[in-house]
């Protein structure tokens, strides 16, 4: 059978470094890069004796994300024992939430600008809301390094806060996947909760997918993906893995529970084991520490959640004229619409102001490759070079030259690097004359605009600019044509 005669169903459970100077449970800094094995203790090595001790910011931003993703907060939340041998985890045993974790509920809206590319004009469910499980709050392991003789472990990472976001089966598509990364990663950075940054490690996924032949209520058996360190490995992963359990379906051969891992030299996933269930990890309350109340912490963070990136996208269609397409480009990154705010003041000019960022500013950005945060361009020379064409002063064209030398020499403001380059307001006199030995020298395309064909104001208005050697606003000579001749 064709994969489009089965229901694939995917679940993410996605593994977030929460930004915090100190680990879960102890007083260790978090950095990355530091020397391997330079920041730990007994708590993070799991040395006997040693206690844990709760970070109390790692609680918080867990609840502000959950609140961000509309999930809910339980009264009591409470720590658990996930016991299991493995090298990265040398007490045996990590601390998570099974139970009562800190979060329940609430979902990840999918950005369309979150899709590839590829997709975007054609989504095929816009506007989905993609519903989570969970959020729980545990300690990250150590990071295990192979060697083709050995292996290394530093413990450096082991012990950071981390957060597992867990959604529900309630994805489609790779793309779908993909988007749901995309956007997460999207709201978690503008609430400051973390860098999300995927090369460091910050965010982590595993990949749960199953298919069941349409009419089969009951999901299929679940194959859990692993060893995925991009977003992209995720939706190369996920369209091998369907493909791979749709022809084996077809052959007769039943899918069991288990784990692979994604070998992104090969492009293919691999068989690694069979997959535990809950009980093989014999969670247990954590005696060592106690249960915590979180409803002072709950009213604490509903002061901190901010404001969304589709309810940012929402206000800048509204305030400033902008078209859904703009504003999703312009809230796709938090400082890059913090950029466009301080460039556009005046609302009336919002949307002038968008174009030259979204076209202008962010070509010269990804040619240089350069983060909107070390942009060279202070916002505030954007809105000075809309002024200056829209008071008639430069022209668009002239704007451009003005943009690439300020580019080059950001200090210099518009106007004087304009006045420098020469672009100042031609005599108006001299203009009107021009625009006179125009009209006077094409009787037969004056006849034809006075007939209706507007389209040769165009052919006018390019004689004028040609005659006063580039000097005229373009704007305001078809301006005055139209006002002379209709």
């Amino acid at each position: 059978m064709p994969i489009s005669d089965y229901i694939v169903t995917i679940g993410l459970e996605v593994h977030c470094q929460i930004k915090s100077n100190s680990k879960m449970f102890c007083n260790c800094a978090t950095s990355f890069g530091d020397e391997p094995n330079s920041n730990v203790c007994p708590v993070c090595l799991g040395l006997p004796g040693a206690l844990p001790v709760l970070n109390r910011h790692a609680i918080e931003q867990t609840i502000l994300a959950g609140m961000m993703l509309d999930c809910s907060t339980p009264k009591i939340s409470k720590w658990d024992r996930k016991n299991y041998f493995y090298p990265d985890m040398p007490k045996n045993y990590q601390l998570t939430q099974f139970d009562l974790p800190l979060c329940i509920g609430g979902g990840v809206p999918l950005y369309d600008l979150a899709y590839p590319k590829e997709i975007q004009s054609n989504i095929p469910t816009p506007g989905k809301l993609v519903k989570l499980t969970r959020i729980h709050l545990e300690e990250d392991v150590a990071k295990s390094t192979h060697h083709s003789n050995n292996s290394t472990i530093d413990f450096n990472r082991a012990g950071t806060p981390l957060m597992e976001i867990v959604s529900d089966p309630d994805i489609e598509t790779p793309e779908q996947a993909y988007a749901y990364l995309k956007s997460l990663q999207q709201i978690l950075v503008y609430g400051g909760i973390s860098d999300a940054d995927m090369e460091k490690g910050q965010m982590r996924c595993d990949v749960n997918v199953s298919l069941r032949p349409h009419g089969q209520v009951e999901l299929g058996e679940k194959v859990e993906l692993k060893n995925l360190n991009s977003i992209s490995a995720v939706r190369n992963s996920l369209h091998y893995e369907i493909e791979r359990q749709a022809e084996e379906l077809d052959a007769g051969i039943a899918q069991i529970q288990s784990t692979r891992r994604w070998d992104s030299d090969v492009e293919e996933t691999q068989m690694m084991r069979t997959k535990e269930d809950a009980h093989d990890y014999r969670y247990f309350p954590e005696p060592d520490l106690l249960p915590i109340k979180t409803a002072k912490l709950v009213e604490k963070m509903r002061a901190h959640v901010p404001e969304l990136p589709h309810h940012k996208r929402e206000r800048f269609e509204q305030d400033f004229a902008l078209s859904p397409y703009d504003a999703g480009v312009l809230t796709s990154d938090q400082q890059l619409a913090d950029y466009f705010e301080a460039a556009a003041t005046d609302k009336k000019l919002g949307k002038k102001v968008a174009n030259w960022i979204t076209n202008s500013v962010l070509a010269k950005l990804n040619d240089g490759n350069i983060s909107i945060t070390n942009c060279p361009l202070p916002a505030e020379h954007i809105l000075e070079l809309v002024k200056l064409v829209d008071a008639g002063t430069i022209s668009n064209n002239q704007a451009r030259e003005v943009f690439a030398e300020l580019w080059e020499n950001p200090d210099i403001q518009p106007a004087d690097q304009a006045k420098a380059m020469g672009f100042e307001p031609a005599d108006t006199g001299a203009i009107e004359s021009i625009i006179d030995e125009v009209i006077s020298a094409n009787p037969d395309k004056v006849t034809e605009i006075q007939a209706g064909n507007e389209k040769l104001l165009n052919f006018l208005t390019g004689q004028v600019m040609k005659a006063s050697k580039g000097k005229a606003n373009p704007k305001m000579v078809t301006d005055s044509l139209k006002n002379k001749l209709l």
